[in-house]
C-alpha cells in the first residue's frame, strides 16, 4: 500500500516508556516508525474476535523457518491463523525470540538495582486490560527494531540496533486484529543506545 500520513486514519506518537492498544481492522495496513532509531517496539498481535486465538512467535518460526521477521514474514497464531503479513520493511529484520522486558527478568539480567524500573511487561498490562488482555493472555511478543542475534551455540545476545532514523515497518491485517504495542522503557542494554525514544504509528483502513 501506498500511502501519506494525511491520508491515514490513525497517527500517534507513542513516547518511550508509554504505550498503544487498538484494532486494525481486515484488510488494513499498520505502520511503527522508529523515528529517532534503533528503538524497540515490543508487539504483540490477538483475533479481535477471540483473543485467546494469538500471535504465535513458535508457530511462525516453525512455519517459515526464519527465527527473524522481515518483509513478506507471515504472523501465524496459535491456531496457525494468519493474522496479519509484513508487507514493507525499510529496516531489514525484526526479533521475535527476545521477549518483552519485565521488573523481574532486569532483576536477573542487571542486578537488583533495576528492580523498581518500569518494563514492557507492565505497560503490556496496563494497555492490555483496556481490552480484556491479562497476564494470562501475555505471550511471546515481536520485537520490531530490536537486533538480538541467535548465536551458533543457541544463545541470544542484545546487540546495537539495525535501525536508523525513519525506518518503519508496516503489515496488513489478515483479520480484526487487536495489536498491543509497549515502546520499549529499557535502560540496560544496547538495543535503544540506553537511550528510548518515540515510535510514531500510522494506519490506514480500508473504505
Amino acid at each position: 500500500m501506498t500511502a501519506t500520513a494525511v491520508q491515514a486514519a490513525l497517527d500517534v506518537t507513542v513516547e518511550a516508556g508509554d504505550g498503544f492498544v487498538g484494532v486494525v481492522p481486515a484488510g488494513g495496513a499498520f505502520r511503527i516508525v522508529d523515528v529517532a532509531g534503533n528503538q524497540a517496539a515490543d508487539t504483540l498481535l490477538f483475533d479481535a474476535a477471540d483473543v485467546t486465538n494469538r500471535y504465535s512467535a513458535l508457530d511462525t518460526i516453525r512455519e517459515q523457518g526464519s527465527v527473524y521477521l522481515t518483509n513478506g514474514s507471515r504472523l501465524l497464531s496459535s491456531n496457525l491463523d494468519l493474522l496479519a503479513t509484513i508487507t514493507e520493511d525499510t529496516c531489514g529484520r525484526h526479533d521475535t525470540l527476545g521477549g518483552a522486558c519485565a521488573q523481574e527478568s532486569n532483576v536477573v539480567r542487571y542486578g537488583l538495582s533495576t528492580r523498581h524500573q518500569h518494563a514492557c511487561r507492565e505497560t503490556f498490562l496496563r494497555f492490555g486490560a483496556q481490552v480484556g488482555i491479562d497476564a494470562r493472555g501475555l505471550t511471546h511478543n515481536i520485537n520490531f527494531f530490536m537486533n538480538v542475534p541467535l548465536t551458533a551455540a543457541g544463545a541470544l545476545t542484545f546487540e546495537d540496533g539495525v535501525s536508523a532514523p525513519g525506518k518503519y515497518v508496516q503489515f496488513e491485517a489478515a483479520r480484526d486484529v487487536i495489536v498491543l504495542i509497549s515502546n520499549c522503557p529499557q535502560l540496560n542494554n544496547p538495543c535503544n543506545g540506553w537511550d528510548p525514544t518515540p515510535l510514531r504509528l500510522l494506519g490506514w483502513w480500508p473504505a
